[in-house]
C-alpha cells in the first residue's frame, strides 16, 4: 500500500434549503441509505465527519435512532463495519451551525466546496480541488444537496464550485450517495495512477 496522503476533509449533506423540480425551497427528508452508504464512503477515505444537516426534529430523532441502533447493542454485534462507519456521522440544523462546529474543532473556517450535477460558470476542477486539498492544512467541507440541488444562496457561500461528475454518456442523474463516492474518490484516493 501507497503511503497516505493526509487530508482534513468533512462532508455535509444538505436537506435543507434545497430546490425541489419546481424550483421552490423546500427540506427534504433523510433516507436510510444516504445515511448507511455515506458514512461507509466517509469512513473508507477517512473523513473527519459527515454532517447531515436538516432543521426538523423529527428528522433529528430519526437520524439518532438509526445511529443508535448500529452502534449498540445487537446491531453492533451484527454488523460491526457499520458500527464503524458510523463513527463520522454527525447532525446539524444548519450550515452555519456545520461551520461553527468545524471551526471550533480546527481553530479555521473551512473552506467550503460546493457540488452541483448541473455545469456552473467559474466551477472548478477535480484536480485543482485535489491539489488544494493536498497542500493545505486548512479544512475543506465538501457540500452535497438532496432534492433537486443547493440553493443559489448556499452556492454563494461557498469558496469554490465543484464541476459536475460526467460519465461516458449523455445521462446525469446520480444518487446523492452514488456522487459523493465517486468525488471522494476523485478528491481523496490514493495516486493509483502515478
Amino acid at each position: 500500500m501507497m503511503g497516505r496522503l493526509e487530508a482534513n476533509v468533512y462532508v455535509g449533506l444538505l436537506h435543507s434549503p434545497i430546490y425541489n423540480k419546481r424550483g421552490e425551497k423546500i427540506t427534504t427528508t433523510v433516507t436510510n441509505m444516504d445515511l448507511h452508504d455515506i458514512a461507509r464512503a466517509g469512513k473508507t477515505y477517512n473523513i473527519k465527519g459527515y454532517y447531515v444537516v436538516n432543521p426538523l426534529k423529527s428528522q433529528q430523532a430519526l437520524i439518532r435512532r438509526m445511529s443508535k441502533y448500529w452502534t449498540s447493542d445487537y446491531g453492533a454485534e451484527y454488523n460491526v463495519n457499520r458500527q464503524e462507519a458510523f463513527s463520522v456521522l454527525k447532525i446539524a440544523s444548519s450550515l452555519d451551525e456545520v461551520v461553527k462546529k468545524i471551526e471550533a474543532e480546527t481553530a479555521q473556517k473551512p473552506i467550503l466546496i460546493a457540488t452541483d450535477a448541473k455545469p456552473l460558470e467559474h466551477a472548478v476542477s477535480y484536480r485543482e480541488i485535489r491539489k488544494s486539498i493536498f497542500n493545505s492544512t486548512r479544512a475543506f467541507l465538501l457540500i452535497f444537496g438532496t432534492g433537486w440541488g443547493l440553493t443559489e444562496e448556499t452556492l454563494a457561500l461557498c469558496n469554490y464550485i465543484l464541476e459536475p461528475v460526467y460519465g461516458r454518456g449523455n445521462f446525469n442523474h446520480l444518487s446523492v450517495r452514488s456522487a459523493v463516492s465517486i468525488i471522494l474518490d476523485r478528491l481523496l484516493a490514493e495516486e493509483w495512477w502515478a
